[in-house]
């Protein structure tokens, strides 16, 4: 019998960043950990683990704002793996402070301690490359080369921004190129290993989660870091003037919420350039995620109908244009080029019949938020539970919005007396497992909620509040709070609303 594609079936799942996991090392990675809440997905009946990208991160910490669309975060490789192969001694890694707190991320310990832990085990790694490294280094060359001369010049020229680079290697002249390649031999060498470890700890993880029918949705944002290895490497994709700075930049309108508008800063796509070879470097990107992920969360959907860009050296967003995007030709060319990706469209925020248009063209489930709900006593909103399409991917909230505990405390009084009567919310049941209920019975195929949700925890808990600086991506989840008696009561309530393998719920009905 042929399988029901992914994002088709009646299914739920938990949004948890890696970072968010405990570990001794001050940061969650692909550990002992990570099989243990894998693990816990599978007792709680759940069928979709959702993370956050995985890239090696920026100034800010955030996993939108990346060295490299291609690269994973050497953060997330596990030390304890690293001293069960020999690289690293439990002692030297004890010897590192990453910070006290084991509910907090500290990044600036965390930059320094993991360095000169990296460069202990490329010491180990000089006298037994393994075997398979060439291979790994050759399937990999096509962003693997620049990325990795890229983090050497980064740290030779102590962190500066690659558009402050002198301008041989900034603007990648070829005898520029070649002679800083030989001098920092060693160190181009320390970022290829640690992508190498990377790799090999994240393919043996999905392996395991796939294997106990636990599929990982990933992030892919729809823009890259200005000061990234994709614009110094592919800088003809980009809207750059000659000395390679951006002349656009994207971000979004002033709106009701932010009269200012949104600011994001990064360099804009040439997609009449993409266009002429077939979105070759689009289609890479994609390939890449889709090999990465299950299933692939395709950020800021309404980008690529159209965009908003803003003349580079603003201090807001007030002034700027919309431009048309590539529109429904670039999904046609990844399905012509890769095949049928499961994709799920970020289609937030205030959306055109055109940007309709294309998600319907597109067949991708679009994504509903239940706190985008309340508020307006007049308006039947389609973010209700019961208006919810089945072509869709319910979230209690995303990484961006408050924990439902942090939304109803700070909620205003209309908001709050909505929610209130619309989820029957009580104490005795807890207010955040009245959202639960409620959204694990609605028509969707997907719901997805944050792990902090289950765990009834407040805006203390919240990953990420957009435009501002300094508390973000750093929770972290005790680990003892992902026990048996937790799995299970999420497991009951997934079994009520059918959202595990029919045989298993059927079987559960005739047990009771």
């Amino acid at each position: 019998m042929k399988k029901t594609p992914l994002l088709q079936r009646r299914r739920s799942g938990i949004l948890m960043p890696i970072f968010s996991l405990s570990s001794l090392y001050g940061i969650g990675t692909m550990g002992k950990e990570a099989y243990d809440f894998v693990d816990f997905l599978k007792k709680a009946g759940q069928s979709y683990w959702q993370i956050l990208p995985l890239g090696p991160t920026t100034f800010g910490d955030s996993p939108y704002q990346s060295y490299s669309t291609f690269a994973g975060n050497p953060y997330f490789i596990d030390l304890d793996t690293l001293c069960e192969e020999g690289y690293l001694t439990k002692a030297e890694c004890a010897a590192q402070d990453f910070g006290e707190d084991p509910e907090d991320v500290n990044y600036p310990k965390l930059y320094q301690g993991r360095l000169v832990l990296m460069q202990s085990a490329l010491e180990v790694f000089l006298t037994r490359i393994p075997a398979d490294f060439g291979a790994f280094c050759k399937k990999n060359a096509f962003w693997l080369e620049d990325y990795a001369l890229f983090m050497a010049l980064k740290y030779e020229n102590k962190g500066a921004s690659f558009d402050l680079w002198e301008d041989g290697v900034r603007l990648r002249k070829r005898a520029a190129l070649k002679k800083a390649a030989a001098r920092l031999e060693k160190d181009v060498l320390l970022w290829k290993m640690q992508q190498y470890f990377f790799f090999k700890q994240w393919n043996a993880l999905k392996k395991y989660a796939n294997d106990r029918d636990i599929a990982i949705i990933g992030d892919l944002p729809i823009y890259v870091a200005c000061d990234s290895a994709d614009v110094w490497a592919f800088a003809d994709q980009f809207l750059l003037d000659e000395k390679s700075l951006p002349i656009e930049v994207a971000g979004c309108p002033p709106d009701a919420f932010t009269a200012d508008g949104q600011l994001w800063g990064n360099p804009l796509y040439r997609w009449d350039k993409m266009r002429e070879d077939g979105y070759a470097w689009w289609c890479r990107r994609m390939k890449a995620a889709s090999t990465l992920y299950d299933v692939v969360r395709l950020d800021h959907f309404r980008g690529f109908e159209a965009y908003y860009t803003i003349p580079a050296g603003r201090k807001n967003a007030r002034r700027g244009k919309w431009k048309k995007g590539p529109g429904m030709e670039l999904f046609e060319t990844f399905r012509k080029k890769i095949g049928d990706i499961p994709i799920i469209a970020e289609d937030l925020g205030f959306l055109t019949p055109a940007v309709h248009e294309m998600l319907a063209a597109s067949g991708y489930p679009g994504m509903k938020v239940v706190q985008f709900a309340f508020g307006d006593p007049t308006y039947e909103s389609e973010y209700l539970p019961h208006n919810y399409p089945k072509n869709c991917v319910a979230y209690a909230g995303t990484h961006d919005n408050e924990t439902v505990i942090g939304w109803l405390s700070e909620a205003d009084e209309v908001t709050r007396a909505q929610a209130t009567a619309y989820f029957r919310l009580t104490k005795e049941e807890g207010l955040a497992w009245g959202v639960i209920r409620s959204m694990m019975a609605s028509p969707a195929n997907t719901v997805i909620f944050q792990m902090q949700d289950f765990m009834g925890l407040g805006n203390e808990a919240r990953i990420n509040e957009p435009s501002t600086l300094g508390q973000n991506w750093r929770w972290r989840i005790r680990g003892e709070c992902l026990n048996d008696w937790l799995a299970e009561i999420i497991r009951k309530s997934t079994e009520i609303y059918y959202r595990i393998s029919i045989e298993k719920a059927e079987k559960t009905v005739k047990d009771c």
